[in-house]
């Protein structure tokens, strides 16, 4: 079902106000209502509309004023100014500081719908699908990362989304896929972090039978299964030197060639990536190739970290509640407002990722229906109050791993190397990433 519209209405004269709101409601909006600029902006901090309907000439701050701090605060919000005074002057400084529209008193209704539509078809999705219902938020600052979302949705450009682990980039990139033109076709993700450099290769472009040891049959690969929609390129940080050489030439040549293969596909796919790693220092430090980096930085979305958006938190637990209680059978109905506001004062130092879990734990240990704050505070207490990042747990993993496979080949890189799937060059790294010897795990007994 189609959404209606919601509408901020900011004028110093109050029956005007009324008069204005309940004509607008008529038209089946919603409607709230301000009676001067920074009444406006503690609204807009609330909630975002999709429009802001606002008088010019006002005591304080006049509408000009309260659109250029819209304007700089909530990106691509349409404002329409109204006024008594209407002038050729007027109009013409309010249309070119970048208001949507101008309308003089008394509002002609048939003009006060043309320019609301108008204004509407920029600030709401030209389908109504729900894109977005997967990016759960009241936060005027993700609010403002979704509007962006949506404005970039339909340009066929590389967005690269940046920010913490566990903030959403992947429900973001499906958002962006959602409300794109190619929402019809895959929408596709690759973790560069999760595989060894070889199999990455044939998940990105696909393989032969044959190619290498392993490959009974024919892959088409990443780029080819996403044909016509979106891949995304997830930790794309972690991605190999050779490999950002053959993404760079994939992108820039529109063809892949699968491993094995002596002809080159072409390709139409949309390129998302995501990393919560700071990929202007990994150029520095020459891990990440500058031009790849603006290959895949033609847009730079950056997801806020869940402490700045904490009037999320009791909205995202009881979702993460409703989750689970479709999934399985559990006697758990809801929280206790002191278990809430425990969560909503908590640090979250793994984002939402980290309060998923935590709901979860929750869940699996109460002994009644409502989950109580005792619980919540034993939960957040555990370990120390720490919860670990994915890159933190990612990295003990890796240590121990490492030890594991060293102690096992008792030091000989190219035994461990060969092991843990990697080449010399890149295991070397690994040990020098975790400051680990290869020298310290040979037999001492031996002459």
């Amino acid at each position: 079902m189609k959404r209606k519209a919601k509408i901020l209405l900011v004028d110093d004269d109050t029956s005007l106000l009324k008069l204005l709101g309940l004509r607008l409601k008529s038209e089946g909006f919603v409607v709230q209502t301000a009676e001067s600029g920074p009444q406006a902006l503690e609204q807009l901090e609330k909630e975002r509309p999709d429009l802001v309907l606002s008088d010019l000439k006002m005591d304080g701050m006049d509408g000009l004023a309260l659109f250029d701090r819209i304007q700089a605060q909530y990106v691509g919000l349409p404002v329409i100014i109204m006024t008594a005074h209407g002038s050729i002057t007027d109009a013409v400084t309010a249309t070119r500081s970048g208001v949507f529209g101008f309308l003089t008193k008394p509002i002609d209704k048939e003009s006060l719908r043309k320019t609301i539509n108008e204004a509407l078809s920029v600030s709401l999705p030209a389908h109504e699908t729900d894109w977005q219902a997967q990016v759960m938020t009241r936060s005027p600052v993700m609010e403002g990362v979704l509007e962006q979302a949506r404005r970039i949705a339909p340009l066929d450009i590389s967005v690269l989304l940046t920010g913490p682990s566990g903030t959403g980039k992947k429900l973001m990139a499906q958002a962006i896929h959602d409300a794109g033109p190619r929402r019809d076709y895959p929408f596709m993700v690759l973790n560069c972090g999760a595989l060894t450099e070889q199999l990455l290769e044939s998940e990105l472009f696909g393989h032969v039978k044959g190619a290498f040891s392993g490959a009974l049959s024919d892959h088409p690969g990443l780029f080819l299964s996403a044909q016509g929609g979106t891949l995304l390129l997830d930790e794309i940080g972690d991605l190999p030197p050779l490999l950002q050489v053959k993404l760079l030439r994939a992108l820039e040549q529109q063809q892949v060639r699968p491993l094995g293969s002596s002809h080159n596909v072409s390709i139409d796919v949309r390129i998302l990536s995501a990393t919560s790693r700071d990929l202007v220092t990994a150029m520095e430090q020459g891990q990440f190739r500058e031009d790849l980096f603006y290959r895949l930085n033609v847009f730079n979305l950056a997801l806020p970290a869940l402490e700045e958006r904490p009037e999320d938190i009791p909205l995202l637990a009881r979702h993460f509640l409703d989750h689970i209680r479709q999934r399985q059978q559990t006697q758990v109905t809801g929280f206790a407002p002191e278990a809430l506001a425990l969560l909503a004062g908590a640090a979250w130092p793994g984002n939402v990722q980290q309060l998923r879990n935590t709901v979860e734990q929750a869940v699996a240990l109460a002994s009644a229906p409502v989950i109580g704050p005792q619980l919540i505070e034993s939960i957040l207490s555990g370990g120390g109050g720490h919860f670990p990042t994915f890159n933190e747990a990612r990295a003990d993993f890796e240590r121990v791993y490492l030890h594991k496979v060293l102690r096992m080949t008792e030091g000989n890189v190219t035994q461990a190397a060969a092991l843990a799937g990697r080449n010399r060059t890149d295991f070397y790294k690994l040990l020098n990433r975790h400051g680990l010897e290869a020298s310290s795990y040979k037999d001492k007994s031996e002459p």
